[in-house]
């Protein structure tokens, strides 16, 4: 290994995803990852728990935002108002992360057990939502049906987001999937 560098962690998770899309994920090993990122594979595992969790290394920070946009939007927003918002303010951290999302989607796409993990990444979202939407005292089911449908709606906007690389606003393609998903329900 070579001298010291900040950022192992940044650093593990951008070359997981290259490798990743070079050569497949199940072809790629953590050895492989930890010496690219010239780091030894004890280090790798000091920060992911096994090499998928490389690829959904922002999934905390994502949930903090929206749940933190839940609990500071305005009391008189309706319970899919708030959750429109929030999911709005939590696709702003990957706005400008176009083509790492784009690879990353393209890297999930190809692989079952990825799909698998993404699924259960919008289940905690989901479910994190519903949360901070009964903290602020909205009943459930509603908060469960709310949370669901922010969910939906952001993971229509994604895919169509990373399927366009010329389209740039993603809190805007969240706020419109969930008008179509409110023009459904309303005729």
């Amino acid at each position: 290994m070579g001298r010291w560098e900040p950022d192992a962690r940044g650093r593990l998770a951008r070359v997981a995803l290259e490798l990743y899309a070079e050569r497949g994920y199940e072809q790629t090993t953590v050895g492989d990852i930890a010496e690219r990122a010239g780091v030894t594979e004890r280090t790798y595992f000091r920060h992911f728990a096994d090499k998928r969790e490389a690829l959904f290394d922002g999934s905390a920070m994502l949930q903090t935002q929206l749940v933190d946009a839940i609990r500071d939007a305005p009391a008189d927003l309706t319970p899919i108002e708030v959750v429109g918002d929030a999911f709005a303010s939590a696709a702003t951290l990957l706005e400008d992360r176009g083509e790492h999302a784009r690879t990353r989607a393209g890297v999930i796409a190809a692989n079952p057990s990825l799909q698998e993990r993404e699924l259960y990444k919008m289940a905690t979202l989901a479910s994190a939502a519903s949360g901070a939407l009964t903290g602020r005292g909205v009943p459930e089911p509603t908060a469960a049906l709310a949370a669901a449908a922010g969910v939906a709606a952001f993971t229509a906007a994604f895919e169509a987001w990373v399927a366009d690389p010329s389209s740039t606003n993603l809190p805007a393609a969240v706020r419109d999937k969930l008008d179509a998903l409110r023009a459904v329900t309303q005729g």
